[in-house]
């Protein structure tokens, strides 16, 4: 499934979040968006899941206007896992996964055991099945934020945006989340802080003051000429000396 922003702006209040962004995202790819902190990551993700309506451009999925299609059209194709994303206190860990089924079910179709299997396939994923009947609020930020994105995968969707799915994560768990995030047989969006992250994503958007500065294949992108533009560090581009990927160095400026 192909997304594309066309010509996206967005203000508030007077101030510009994005300016005049155009990218497409390919189907099946994993695209990492990077940036400084206010760049525009959040505001560009909740446009294209739809949540957010532009001051400007367009957003479609498939060629089809994303404003054109009903809440439930479009939260059977995207699912998005936002940073701050709150879920009831009283609710247990099953019923919160559960509710990524809710664009699924109607009158006329009923919860089945179709949508326990794809719950129980969607805790297993983030390794949460064993705290299915913990309570909400007994989690901590990181069991928290995996609960989120087995939400998101019990959804089934075909786009899956990730405003930085690794924050709050211990080592084990982000490694475990992104490996099963290049997985997916789906389009995703990821927004990540990790700039070595991002250089093991197919392609790299970098946005700077709410503008699309960068795009393209992670090493070609994420220069030391552009990380010291973008971000003001220097870094250096070295092979790791296991698989010989290229990672990113980074050292104090002087």
């Amino acid at each position: 499934m192909k997304l594309t922003a066309e010509h996206l702006g967005a203000r508030i209040h007077g101030r510009t979040l994005l300016d005049n962004v155009s990218l497409t995202i390919r189907p099946g790819e994993t695209f990492a968006l990077v940036g400084p902190n206010g760049s525009g990551k959040s505001t560009l993700l909740r446009l294209l899941a739809g949540l957010r309506r532009p001051t400007r451009g367009c957003v479609r999925v498939d060629g089809r206007p994303l404003a054109h299609l009903k809440r439930r059209t479009i939260a059977r194709s995207i699912a998005l896992v936002e940073q701050q994303a709150e879920t009831s206190d009283r609710l247990c860990v099953r019923d919160a996964v559960a509710l990524g089924r809710t664009p699924f079910l109607s009158p006329l179709r009923p919860w089945t055991d179709e949508d326990d299997t794809h719950v129980d396939r969607a805790l297993d994923d983030v390794d949460m099945r064993s705290f299915a009947d913990r309570l909400w609020h007994t989690l901590s930020g990181g069991e928290r934020q995996r609960v989120h994105i087995a939400r998101a995968l019990a959804q089934q969707p075909r786009i899956l945006l990730l405003d930085e799915p690794t924050n709050h994560l211990d080592i084990q768990h982000q490694l475990s989340i992104l490996s099963l995030v290049r997985r997916l047989p789906v389009t995703v969006v990821i927004a990540l802080h990790d700039l070595n992250q991002a250089m093991a994503c197919d392609r790299v958007g970098v946005l700077d003051a709410g503008r699309l500065v960068a795009l393209g294949p992670p090493e070609d992108v994420l220069t030391p000429e552009r990380l010291w533009q973008t971000f003001r560090v220097q870094a250096d581009s070295i092979g790791d000396p296991q698989d010989g990927r290229r990672i990113l160095r980074f050292r104090q400026a002087p």
